[in-house]
Parts: structure tokens; sequence; C-alpha cells
């Protein structure tokens, strides 16, 4: 079967700094998504699987904008320490809100004397990614699914 809109594809994949070549996720567990526009993976990736089938290997390289995004320094704060509760760790997450109000989850990514450094990109926001891809499987989505707009089941979202 070949990948079409609405088809669900399994993927093996592994993810490194297109730069650096470090490994950044060897995708123990299998990737699984939704193909046709449902924004369960980046476009550049669906685009490449377009038309293959199972056995389908490929490499691609995602520039950052074809990823997770320029880094947006708008997006850091640095906050008194005392305004956190005691156990304040780097790596830790919160919600809080960005300079339009919205809700934004940001990383504690320093914690330097009395304050607190937060970043609210992704952490892999201004990087390029090569993406190492196998199509272990293809089939087509159930109504359900499709209605929904992801997976499933195994590896897939769960209700």
């Amino acid at each position: 079967m070949k990948i079409q809109k609405d088809s669900v594809v399994t993927l093996r994949y592994r993810v490194a700094d297109a730069t650096t070549q470090a490994l950044i996720d060897e995708g123990r567990d299998p990737m699984v998504y939704l193909h046709g526009g449902y924004e369960n993976t980046f476009p550049k990736i669906e685009a490449a699987l377009e038309g293959k089938e199972r056995g389908f290997q490929t490499t691609l390289k995602l520039q950052p904008e074809d990823a997770f995004g320029a880094r947006d320094e708008t997006l850091t704060r640095a906050i008194p320490k005392s305004d956190f509760p005691p156990g304040v760790k780097v790596g830790g997450q919160l919600e809080g809100r960005n300079d339009q109000g919205e809700p934004q989850v940001y990383h504690v990514v320093k914690i330097k004397g009395p304050q607190v450094l937060l970043d609210g990109n992704h952490p892999l926001a201004g990087k390029a990614l090569k993406f190492s891809l196998t199509v272990t499987g293809v089939r087509t989505a159930t109504a359900e699914e499709i209605a929904h707009g992801h997976v499933h089941g195994e590896h897939g979202h769960h209700h």
C-alpha cells in the first residue's frame, strides 16, 4: 500500500543535530502518524513519504523553519527565585503567559543566584535536524481516526 491521505504510517526514526551530528532521539518506540495534512508530523516529512511504501528509507535535513522554528528570544524570562516554590530545578516546566497574554510552557534552563532563567522556546528551536526514517507499516486509517485527526491504538492516541 502506498502512503497517501488518510494513511496511518509507522516509522522507525533517528533524529540528530544536522550540524554536529549529535544524536538527539534514537526513536526507541516507533512513530505512528495520520498522513495527509493533519499536522501530526512536519510537512516536509509528509512530502518526502507521499506515495512511498513499507520498506522505504530516507534521510532528510530540515532547517529550523521546517522543524521546530527559529528561536524567539522574547520567550526567555529571568524571574526572581523567590517567586518559585522551594525545589525549583533545572529541566522543570511550568505554564505561564507570553507577551501576548497567551498560555506558554516555559522550561527552567538555569538557576543563577537569586534568578531563575526560563525559556519558552521548544528545546530544538533554532536547530537544523537530520531525520533518518524507515517506513515499517502503512494502513488505511479508520473513520474514527480520520474524524479525530490522529491515530488511535498502540503507539497512537488513547482516549
